[in-house]
């Protein structure tokens, strides 16, 4: 009795007229012989160039990445950062020996790293107005758990575990649960000032409201000026105490000062002729935000000068 077979190439149903038989007719049979040739010679095609380049000693760039299984471009970041050497030959032309690639493999074994069981070794804390860096005393750290930390200082759970991993937060885990160092958490939350004498807050739209300034602004005045913030459900608060103090909102509208836009419309001159006024007449610059404030009696004292000289 004759078998109903599926063509292993076209898949299609087909009566066998023997037990090997595999095709439904020549044509699918030299069709999978082509193809079966095709494999081989794509597997040669790829393996080939590898075996080639295990016998050189002096590779290039492309080469490299090749026996490495990487892309070109990491091999350049390895060279960029000193872990491979590289030498040049020409403008266009740099190789790297096949042994340097293994004293570096070499040198680096593999360490498995277990999520915080590597604290960093040395907090460093900028100084508010030294330009000099102090290490972290050697106390004993205070450990919250994870439902401590988002319940205190009202953080998501995955911002925890991102923040926890990639600033290395010192952690350790008791009876399954992961326990965070205090002062590592409120250092990534801003929070190592006392806010406790804080009253009043600003979200980055009120920010935007009240001073004129928007998000990325805000971002880049607050960490400039280490300004006291906090983050609450996703939200970032900033001081309204500390933004005021640094905007100096009531100086510009003081009368006793103008700005520099305004001092070269009223006597018509460009904004640097304004500066260079300034600076051979001795007025003082006050910086107010992105404004320059300048005090308007000595404004007029100079521009008197200048018209008793015929300037």
């Amino acid at each position: 009795m004759k078998k109903t077979r599926r063509c292993a190439f076209c898949g299609r149903e087909f009566t066998a007229n023997s037990g090997m038989q595999k095709y439904c007719c020549v044509r699918c049979a030299d069709e999978a012989k082509k193809a079966k040739k095709k494999r081989q010679q794509d597997l040669l095609n790829a393996v080939e160039p590898v075996l080639e380049i295990q016998r050189q000693e002096y590779l290039t760039f492309s080469k490299a990445a090749i026996l490495m299984g990487c892309s070109r471009q990491y091999i350049y970041k390895l060279v960029a950062q000193g872990k491979l050497k590289a030498s040049r030959i020409s403008s266009r032309m740099a190789i790297i020996r096949r042994a340097d690639i293994e004293s570096m493999l070499e040198g680096s074994p593999y360490n498995k790293v277990v999520f915080g069981n590597r604290p960093k070794p040395t907090i460093l804390k900028q100084c508010q107005k030294k330009q000099e860096t102090v290490p972290v005393s050697d106390e004993p750290l205070t450990y919250l758990s994870g439902e401590e930390v988002m319940s205190i200082y009202k953080v998501k759970q995955m911002w925890l575990y991102t923040t926890a991993k990639r600033n290395q937060i010192p952690m350790c885990r008791i009876a399954g649960k992961n326990y965070y160092s205090k002062w590592h958490v409120e250092e990534c939350l801003g929070l190592t000032v006392d806010t406790s004498t804080i009253t009043e807050w600003l979200t980055t739209e009120q920010v935007f409201e009240e001073f004129g300034m928007k998000a990325t602004a805000i971002r880049a005045y607050a960490y400039r000026h280490s300004i006291p913030t906090k983050k609450e459900y996703g939200i970032t608060y900033y001081s309204k105490t500390h933004i005021a103090e640094l905007r100096q909102m009531d100086m510009v509208a003081d009368e006793r000062y103008c700005t520099v836009e305004y001092a070269s419309e009223k006597y018509g001159l460009s904004k640097a002729n304004i500066h260079h006024i300034t600076k051979v007449h001795g007025i003082e610059k006050m910086k107010v935000g992105v404004r320059n404030l300048l005090l308007r009696a000595d404004v007029e004292r100079a521009m008197a000068e200048r018209a008793a000289k015929g300037l």
